[in-house]
């Protein structure tokens, strides 16, 4: 067996490569789309040969920077003895190219977290030094769940760039999101705060979706930041401010991005969770979200954790 680096000539078969059980697979039509685009590209897809014929592949994603965001897919065929291996050659490959190995997003179908499939990948991932796990509920929303009636609690308005600054560092405090509470302890509020906007700035969605906010006294409460994926609209972030926890208002803020969305035609609006977060998980189950599959987030440990 072989592994090497794609060329412009091997993108075709990296494409119709069969799917595989016991994983969420990319849809073919979304991977040929994310090729065409440049949100994968050879350069950043390894694969494995058996005899000439492709046996695995590693296909790393991104939003058009010189480097890939996330390691999207990960495959072996199943008659492969030692899939693990292949994988593990696979990811050496990127990481001698790459450097230091993006974070891998594993999706798994509801009911296979314990699988094979699931097991292979993840010992390959450590094997590479990816050994920090975050275990995430991937949402989905689609309209005969129904569009929630808009809040009597909240009222919403625009605002600014630095408003909104203020508004993450403020939801951050007490946060139940992990990799906010990560983030945390290696930066300040303020510059993580910053780090948000900017996140959300450079996605697909719309600045003018966003929105504060406030009770009947007129103070922020909260804030939403809808947003969008490059395939369908996104639920993105929320946030309470610590003073008003407690009210159920995340059910108020979901509500309003649901209505945004949905007053805007979109046919299937998604949202992830910590599995930990369960107010979130509660909001989600109560707007009529589903829950699609399982994503673990696989990644190197930070710096002094």
């Amino acid at each position: 067996m072989s592994v090497r680096r794609a060329t412009t000539d091997d993108v075709p078969a990296l494409i119709a490569f069969p799917d595989t059980p016991g994983v969420q697979n990319l849809p073919r039509d979304q991977v040929r789309d994310d090729f065409a685009t440049g949100r994968m590209r050879p350069e950043w897809s390894w694969l494995a040969e058996n005899d000439g014929r492709l046996v695995g592949r590693a296909l790393w994603w991104g939003l058009g920077g010189s480097r890939p965001e996330s390691l999207d897919t990960l495959d072996v065929l199943p008659e492969q003895p030692d899939p693990r291996s292949v994988a593990a050659q696979l990811l050496q490959g990127g990481r001698a190219d790459l450097g230091q190995l993006p974070t891998y997003r594993l999706r798994i179908p509801v009911g296979e977290r314990h699988g094979h499939p699931v097991r292979w990948r993840c010992e390959a991932a450590q094997d590479a030094g990816l050994t920090e796990t975050l275990e995430r509920l991937q949402y989905q929303w689609s309209p005969p769940a129904g569009v929630p009636q808009a809040s009597t609690r909240l009222t919403f308005r625009e605002g600014s760039d630095e408003e909104f600054v203020s508004l993450f560092g403020q939801a951050a405090r007490g946060s139940l999101d992990v990799e906010t509470r990560r983030a945390l302890e290696e930066t300040d509020e303020i510059s993580q705060a910053r780090d948000d906007l900017a996140f959300y700035l450079s996605c697909p969605g719309e600045r003018d979706w966003w929105r504060v906010a406030f009770d009947h006294e007129h103070q922020p409460a909260g804030f939403i930041v809808p947003s969008a994926t490059p395939y369908h609209r996104n639920v993105g972030y929320l946030g309470v401010l610590p003073d008003h926890r407690g009210q159920g208002l995340v059910h108020d803020l979901l509500g309003e991005i649901t209505r945004i969305h949905a007053a805007a035609g979109a046919q299937r609006i998604t949202a992830t969770t910590d599995l930990v977060n369960l107010p979130m998980a509660a909001a989600f189950d109560r707007a009529g979200y589903q829950i699609t599959e399982i994503r673990l987030v696989l990644q190197q440990p930070r710096v002094g954790s």
